[in-house]
């Protein structure tokens, strides 16, 4: 069995949308993953972009199980003495809730240039509006 190694100008690259409305951010974020690095189609390879566009919209009305909407907390450090910051995830919401499924899904691919170019093929919008009509995204549902 020879191994078949995918020229990168050959990938075929789709866009497919994702209505968030009503959906757990774990498994939305583990779905996404998923199909943003590639994993679903048959020529995947660990070392290789073989992923899809993704268009996430209504972002703010995901949902958490149980007590984690009380007790999720998002940390980040200054990078100064004393400088860790916490936001509560409601807060969060609040402020900006596209971060809360970027977040998600950062946690789920390498944390590498590869995994850079990875997270740059998901848009994530809070509303309903985005402006990718052109590329013409197919619905995306689990």
């Amino acid at each position: 069995m020879k191994t078949v190694v995918v020229n990168t100008d050959d990938i075929a690259r789709s866009w497919y949308v994702v209505d968030a409305k009503n959906k757990i951010v774990g498994r939305l974020a583990s779905n996404l993953a998923k199909i943003l690095t590639g994993k679903a189609k048959t020529a995947y390879s660990p070392n290789q972009d073989h992923g899809d566009n993704i268009i996430v919209i209504n972002s703010d009305l995901v949902r958490l199980t149980g007590k984690k909407a009380d007790m999720k907390t998002y940390f980040h450090h200054t990078g100064y003495a004393g400088g860790k910051k916490e936001r509560p995830f409601k807060k969060q919401m609040a402020l900006d809730s596209r971060q809360v499924i970027i977040h998600a899904v950062h946690g789920m691919v390498p944390k590498t240039k590869l995994g850079s170019a990875i997270l740059r093929k998901l848009h994530v919008y809070k509303n309903e509006v985005h402006p990718h009509a052109a590329q013409k995204p197919q619905p995306l549902s689990w």
